[in-house]
């Protein structure tokens, strides 16, 4: 498969968590598919193969379980990694470093690290930098996964076939749409709050088309609790106590991101009453990194660097530059204790603890797993 664009500009990559008892060989469902969407939580290559010199492609990145960069903005494994183990499947190949039908047979990840819901056009008609937003939106990402769909299915039935014995992670994606106008000093109240009904429905747009193909379970995420992610406590920080939370978090970053959440769980409602014979999980990651963050030694962690990144610069948090995770970073001596690993993007062990915890069902609204894809 041929990669369907030629890109190389710099990226803005973003954000964009007890263990729970489930390992990778405890899934209880049979999924013969894993296809996911989304941001840089969830990119495992796919803008390493547009842009060759991005950070995820240096070290430290990718030490701790690959021994070496992969493109994954993390010290390991992301949260889609995680359930593809759990559900028993090779780790997904990236959308542009696939080349045949055999590189999608057991899934495929369409998420682009930097993406967003919104199109890249609705960001420059706001007067945005360009050159930090990929044209990789959630759009953009549907019609890849039919691209697949066809490749793989050449009929209607193999392609209803494929979707009933599949499951779908959307997401996270979002959180960029907030956090491009954010770091390019936008208006908070009469530019970026404005933006969370927009994106809601291109999210409730991208589910309603996969349903339409036929779908049976699909997971969808919320945001993380943006305010206590290192960079933007650095970006963010304030001489007001009661700006902050008895953990150190921002108050009114998370109030944004509950915001949002709040409203996809009542679009992800909405559809539930519509196809009641989907399986519609919301993914609580919000909630499970509040809890590593408010309880870290509980779970592991260590809780003087709760809210410090692991990979950066030695400023405040250990993150005062954008890009601060390189070969001359501060690097902690053990990322499995850290929540945050560069700043803006989160440790394996956090992205374990998500994953683990949203499988089992403790951060999400329902079961994972259906009776859907264990009869096929």
């Amino acid at each position: 498969m041929a990669s369907p664009l030629t890109l190389v500009v710099p990226f803005f990559v973003l954000v964009v968590f007890p263990y729970a008892a489930v390992s990778a060989g405890q899934a209880s469902c049979c999924y013969k598919r894993l296809f996911s969407l989304g941001d840089s939580i969830t990119d495992t290559g796919n803008l390493a193969s547009v842009a060759p010199n991005i950070s995820a492609l240096a070290f430290p990145y990718g030490e701790t379980f690959f021994h070496r960069p992969t493109g994954r903005f993390c010290d390991g494994r992301l949260i889609v990694d995680f359930i593809a183990e759990a559900l028993k499947l090779p780790l997904l190949t990236p959308f542009l470093a696939g080349k045949t039908a055999e590189d999608c047979k057991q899934g495929a990840n369409f998420a682009v690290s930097g993406a967003t819901a919104l199109s890249q056009q609705f960001f420059k008609d706001m007067g945005l930098d360009q050159t930090i937003i990929p044209p990789f939106s959630l759009d953009v990402q549907v019609e890849w996964f039919q691209r697949v769909l066809h490749m793989l299915g050449p009929t209607e039935q193999d392609r209803k076939d494929i979707m009933s014995s599949s499951v779908f992670l959307m997401g996270e994606i979002g959180g960029n749409d907030y956090n491009h106008p954010f770091f390019q000093n936008r208006s908070f109240e009469d530019e970026i709050k404005p933006l969370v009904p927009k994106v809601i429905e291109k999210i409730e747009n991208a589910t309603k088309v996969l349903i339409g193909l036929g779908a049976k379970a699909i997971i969808v995420p919320g945001n993380f609790p943006i305010g206590c992610i290192p960079r933007y406590l650095t970006m963010f920080q304030s001489n007001n106590p009661s700006d902050y939370d008895a953990t150190g978090c921002i108050r009114w970053l998370n109030d944004f991101a509950e915001e949002h959440n709040r409203a996809l769980r009542l679009m992800l409602d909405s559809i539930r009453s519509h196809d009641p014979a989907v399986t519609i999980v919301y993914g609580d990651y919000y909630d499970a990194i509040l809890e590593v963050t408010r309880s870290p030694q509980k779970h592991g962690f260590r809780k003087d660097v709760a809210l410090t990144a692991c990979c950066g610069d030695g400023g405040p948090h250990n993150s005062g530059t954008l890009f601060s995770c390189n070969a001359t970073s501060v690097l902690c001596p053990d990322p499995s204790k850290h929540i945050s690993w560069d700043g803006l993007h989160l440790t394996e062990a956090a992205y374990q603890f998500v994953a683990y915890g949203m499988m089992n069902g403790q951060y999400a609204d329902r079961p994972f797993c259906s009776r859907n894809a264990d009869s096929n």
